[in-house]
């Protein structure tokens, strides 16, 4: 019987690696296994509808946007959508750049990201969610609408590393 406290947290508590047992023989082979799966089973894959996948890509255009070169409302839009999603916001970076003053920036979520080009001199915004785990990705989405109150929007969704 594979006991969890063979199972040991990295320093870094990202990921978790088993433990071989000090026994030896063929049961330290099948106890070692099963702590792998184990630990597999915690990679954060998503499990929904019949489906086992890493984790839901959006990939969204926003068009006839505004305030897309406010570096403020991207950076709170960003965190905002985030916390609504459900995510872990690691860091966040973002860049603006000189007349006309577009942003580009990217939120590192430890359930993966989300990204942001803009280019306001023509209204467009490209911004990517993609998340794992129990994350809601759908849900940052309302949140970047009602931030730069899009006139269209364009959404697809790519469920990755789908699973055979």
């Amino acid at each position: 019987m594979l006991d969890r406290d063979m199972m040991r947290a990295r320093a870094d508590g990202a990921t978790r690696e088993p433990v071989m047992s000090e026994a030896a023989g063929p049961e330290s082979a099948r106890i070692t296994a099963t702590a792998r799966a184990i630990a597999e089973a915690e990679s954060y894959f998503v499990a929904r509808d019949g489906l086992q996948f890493a984790g839901t890509h959006l990939i969204l255009d926003l068009w006839d946007a505004s305030r897309l070169d406010d570096e403020d409302l991207v950076e709170r839009t960003m965190r905002q959508a985030s916390e609504a999603a459900g995510a872990t916001l690691l860091r966040l970076d973002l860049h603006a750049f000189p007349n006309p003053g577009g942003i580009t920036g990217v939120a590192l979520l430890a359930e993966s990201h989300i990204s942001i080009h803009t280019w306001p001199e023509r209204g467009y915004a490209a911004i990517d969610i993609f998340m794992c785990g129990r994350a809601e990705p759908h849900k940052a989405v309302e949140v970047i609408r009602s931030a730069f109150a899009p006139g269209a929007i364009t959404l697809v969704e790519h469920k990755r590393g789908l699973m055979p």
